[in-house]
């Protein structure tokens, strides 16, 4: 009988329902820095999964709720708010209650998060999926893609590592980024004692040049797995509310396009996993920068 570790050394991170699994789906999750672009890259690697002709259901695990409004068009209520509508009583909710059909039948769903300074996000995560499997949704679905919370690795935050095969990870070519970046890198490693997630890659955004993510990448044992310009466009995309799908042809909109496909190719066919290796924090400081 296998022994379960801790987590992490004097770790208080959350154990979900080992009873409670998402199933033949395969399942990314989604982290990087608060404000880098996770939800835009999250919904757009959904919609290129949809063309691939992959049934795809993305999770928002963030209490603001935005993941999936430029694939809805709008905020959409969360579980928990839903829940609480029917005094957490779940066997009362409908599908139709907390899932919608988003852009090119993406399906949505937004976890929402506790009442700031209470509870656990690792609850809300716990519970959405629970809902899911009792409703049968996962059953018939390709893809699940967790758009997680900024850079919190807590345990609440930490939980959809619990559900993931592969952990993805959008970084800029700056400091800060990649700085929270390494620490997603502990996390992963964390989990993945107990738990069958594994690296993935990094996804560069908003970025010109990638020579710092390089350096970084060469040094923790990383690899960038797609590159996604700052271009104009793809702030425009949020404030038109839609993916970057939907935003016409231009020829630099195509090649984000095409990136955004070969990416979901890609992981779709397997990508394998890395045995990264987090640096201290004074490493970083002293690695990163210009000669």
């Amino acid at each position: 009988m296998r022994t379960r570790r801790a987590d992490g050394e004097g770790s208080l991170q959350v154990a979900l329902d080992p009873d409670v699994r998402i199933g033949n789906a395969r399942v990314f999750a989604v982290y990087g820095k608060g404000g880098i672009g996770k939800s835009t890259t999250s919904s757009n690697l959904s919609v290129a999964f949809s063309k691939l002709g992959k049934r795809v259901l993305q999770i928002g695990c963030d209490p603001k709720h935005d993941s999936t409004f430029t694939l809805t068009k709008r905020l959409m209520p969360t579980v928990i708010d839903v829940l609480e509508t029917v005094d957490f009583h779940s066997e009362e909710l409908r599908i139709e209650d907390f899932v919608w059909e988003g852009y090119n039948g993406v399906m949505c769903v937004e976890a929402g998060g506790p009442p700031a300074g209470t509870g656990c996000g690792g609850y809300v995560v716990g519970q959405t999926v629970k809902l899911l499997k009792e409703h049968h949704l996962l059953e018939d679905t390709d893809v699940v893609i967790f758009d997680v919370l900024g850079d919190v690795v807590c345990g609440g935050f930490a939980a959809p590592l619990q559900h993931a095969e592969r952990a993805l990870i959008v970084a800029a070519n700056d400091f800060d980024s990649i700085f929270a970046m390494n620490r997603i890198v502990q996390a992963i490693g964390a989990k993945s004692r107990n738990y069958g997630v594994r690296l993935g890659g990094v996804i560069a955004n908003r970025s010109a040049g990638t020579d710092q993510i390089d350096r970084f990448n060469e040094r923790a044992g990383l690899r960038t797995l797609a590159r996604f310009p700052d271009l104009d466009v793809i702030r425009r995309s949020r404030l038109a509310k839609s993916t970057l799908f939907e935003m016409g042809d231009a020829p630099e909109l195509l090649a984000v396009q095409q990136e955004y496909l070969r990416l979901a190719d890609a992981l779709w066919r397997g990508v394998d996993p890395l045995p990264a290796v987090p640096l201290k924090d004074r490493e970083i400081f002293d690695l990163l920068g210009f000669d």
